[in-house]
């Protein structure tokens, strides 16, 4: 005849003790995240962020020199504005951090062409929160702590926060961050400078900035331009609110 199977005891520790000390662990380790993370999105309501987890990702991937250079929205060109509104999240302005209707036309999309390039759906402050917080991948953790920030980030930022910290830190070229550094290396001049053609040949660049090149724009990226150009000139896009 067999023992029976001995329980496993913890020298002055019931099993119901050791169930509460770990929801009290991670209880305590979720206020931490949560107050680290709300700390960090009140600060960068007001300062600049000195980097970012991709500016430190193409280091590590070999990138010889970073360019960065923040300016504040009023040394942007509006052109620039009203071009990544139109290219990136026509909706910028009206929503809350999230726009169901290209959600739901990027999901149709990608359907439709499945193994075809993907639409995404994303909001420009989605974006930011991903570039500003987060690492690029497309795991369903990295997806939930967009959410997570996406909320946090509309709640305490002004919509003219988003898209400033948005064109200083969206990478915009190869190993270039922000429209001030890449207006200077494409068109030798400040952003707050740029034309709308210029402004309009960033913008379409932004969904692959480092295969795409805007001195040197191939044929489906050229009506690409065309088309946001044309956009542009006839249609009455804000640039701030």
């Amino acid at each position: 005849m067999t023992d029976p199977p001995r329980r496993i005891r913890f020298p002055g520790m019931t099993i119901s003790s050791l169930g509460k000390k770990t929801a009290l662990l991670l209880g305590w380790t979720a206020a931490l995240l949560f107050s680290v993370s709300l700390n960090l999105v009140v600060l960068y309501a007001f300062l600049p962020p000195p980097v970012t987890p991709l500016m430190l990702r193409r280091a590590r991937e070999g990138v010889r020199k970073i360019e960065y250079r923040w300016v504040p929205l009023s040394r942007i060109s509006p052109y620039m504005v009203r071009a990544a509104r139109a290219a990136e999240d026509k909706h910028f302005w009206e929503h809350q951090g999230f726009d169901l209707e290209a959600m739901r036309m990027a999901w149709e999309h990608n359907r439709a062409l499945a193994g075809g390039p993907a639409r995404g759906g994303s909001t420009i402050t989605q974006q930011t929160c991903k570039n500003l917080f987060l690492w690029p991948d497309r795991s369903y953790l990295r997806k939930s702590l967009e959410l997570y920030f996406t909320l946090l980030v509309e709640t305490v930022w002004t919509k003219r926060r988003i898209m400033e910290v948005y064109l200083n830190v969206v990478e915009t070229g190869d190993g270039i961050f922000g429209v001030e550094a890449a207006s200077l290396r494409y068109y030798r001049k400040h952003a707050r400078d740029l034309a709308l053609e210029e402004a309009a040949m960033i913008a379409v660049i932004l969904p692959n900035p480092r295969r795409l090149d805007p001195l040197k724009p191939g044929e489906e990226l050229l009506r690409r331009y065309w088309r946001l150009c044309r956009i542009l000139r006839e249609e009455e896009i804000p640039a701030h609110k």
